[in-house]
């Protein structure tokens, strides 16, 4: 089954999530969702990465379709990949389906019945 979209996450330090938002649209992302969060890490991280780990994170959840998925990440991480002040990683996962974009009509009673399974 071949998915039309996928959700890109990307986690950085507080106050880098405008520079992950520009490197994304810059690609053809329409926009995103930013969460606050806070981020745990062992003290051999630091030292395995050499880097220094600020707990306060923001997490950027764009939605994207598949064929610009690439080109949004490899953007992140020249943006604010872990080589830079943001520190940030991303990663996507498939998304199987879609409503409120009107992109993709989704039966409400196909969905329903994938809840009672």
């Amino acid at each position: 089954m071949s998915n039309e979209y996928e959700l890109i996450l990307c986690i950085v330090n507080q106050g880098f999530s405008e520079e992950v938002m520009d490197a994304a649209k810059d690609c053809g992302a329409r926009g995103g969702t930013v969460i606050n969060a806070r981020g745990t890490a062992k003290a051999d991280a630091e030292a395995l990465f050499h880097i220094t780990i600020s707990p306060e994170k923001e997490i950027v959840m764009i939605l994207s379709k598949v064929d610009i998925k690439d080109d949004i990440l490899k953007a992140i991480y020249t943006k604010v990949g872990l080589n830079s002040p943001g520190q940030g990683i991303a990663f996507s996962v498939p998304v199987d389906d879609v409503v409120g974009l009107g992109a993709k009509n989704i039966d409400i009673e196909k969905l329903k019945e994938k809840e009672k399974k």
